[in-house]
């Protein structure tokens, strides 16, 4: 394992001289995710460590390959925390892989996603190379924003080694929700109440039954609660956490696992299985074998996507949903100036790229 920037600039040097293929690896929690991999590992965890954060100023930088718990854990201790709720994994991830693979949590649809937090951040190209993009203030921001577009590349682009990110004060109140509705109508009240000044932090339907999380003052939760009935989760707080790690069935359990992305205005899909709905509507789960071609012409015609999120083995379609032509020929250029070489994760996020 690397610790330092210097050894992990030389591997980088030695692999675009010898044109090996790298794969850059943190806490190992999302090798399943994307397609198949390649290269020699590069490990990134003995890259770790808070550098700097400043709580009333509401940013945080850390290394890389800093546990995600770690950094939690900080933020918690000044009634802080990540605004899109990431999945830990156990306790494994860490905030570079969490960042790459733009992994976002139930509160994702009401505050923002990975890439909404991202106020800057340094990284090593494929000629090993340290930039830096961004600030370590929200006002350092602007034009075009390389820091954000690192989110969901899955380290396609370069070696991250900092993230600087901001973070949101805990909610003085919450409370959860649960009311039996079937599928269409949970939608319909999704959608009502994300139009009205409501406190949502987090909504998840499943087989007739709709959770509803509320966070803030604890006069606007109260008041909620009275507007929207339903019974009262008083200990709610394991539900969404295994809800974000994805330790309920059948999202545990299931050997397919499809991430749909829909407007959240989308209809019920015509599919077997018991599936969940998050963000609103927005997300939706779908275990078990599926006509990818089917589902996906289906999906689009909604104006969504389909990601083959965890499959025994990687469809010929493609995990991703394939780009549009003038959007691919963005992602290659990219790909051809942070990487000229093609040494990073050759093909996580398509094969041919």
């Amino acid at each position: 394992m690397i610790a330092d920037l210097s050894g992990l600039k030389g591997a980088i040097v030695r692999s675009r001289a010898s044109r090996q293929c790298l794969r850059i690896r943190g806490g190992g929690t999302k090798d399943f995710y994307g397609e198949t991999l390649q290269g020699h590992v590069l490990e990134t965890r003995g890259l770790a460590g808070i550098i700097d954060y400043e709580p009333t100023e509401l940013v945080i930088t850390a290394r890389a390959g800093t546990l995600l718990k770690d950094v939690e854990d900080v933020l918690a201790s000044h009634h802080q925390m990540l605004g899109f709720e990431p999945p830990r994994f156990n306790g494994r991830a860490t905030l570079g892989g969490t960042v790459a693979a733009a992994s976002s949590g139930p509160r994702r649809a009401y505050c923002g996603a990975v890439r909404d937090f991202i106020l800057g951040l340094r990284m090593l190209d494929g000629r090993g190379e340290d930039l830096r993009f961004g600030g370590r203030v929200m006002k350092n921001v602007a034009g075009f924003d390389v820091s954000r577009l690192m989110a969901g590349s899955l380290g396609t682009l370069g070696l991250f080694t900092e993230i600087t990110l901001k973070t949101l004060p805990r909610p003085p109140a919450e409370a959860t929700l649960r009311l039996e509705l079937d599928q269409p109508r949970a939608l319909a009240c999704m959608n009502q109440w994300a139009a009205r000044p409501l406190p949502l932090s987090a909504t998840a339907w499943h087989e007739g039954l709709l959770y509803v999380r509320l966070s803030g003052a604890d006069a606007a939760v109260r008041a909620a609660r009275r507007a929207l009935g339903g019974e009262w989760i008083s200990d709610a707080g394991t539900f969404w956490d295994d809800l974000r790690e994805h330790r309920i069935a059948p999202l545990n359990t299931a050997e397919f696992l499809w991430r749909v992305s829909v407007p959240s205005t989308a209809p019920a899909l015509p599919l077997a299985g018991p599936s969940w709905i998050e963000w609103g509507g927005a997300l939706r789960w779908v275990p078990g074998p599926q006509n990818i071609e089917a589902l996906r012409s289906l999906v689009a015609g909604l104006g969504g996507h389909v990601t083959a999120y965890r499959c025994p083995q990687k469809p010929r379609e493609g995990v991703f949903h394939s780009l549009a032509p003038g959007l691919a020929a963005l992602h290659r250029r990219l790909k051809a100036v942070f990487d000229p070489e093609q040494i990073f994760n050759r093909g996580r996020l398509y094969p041919d790229m």
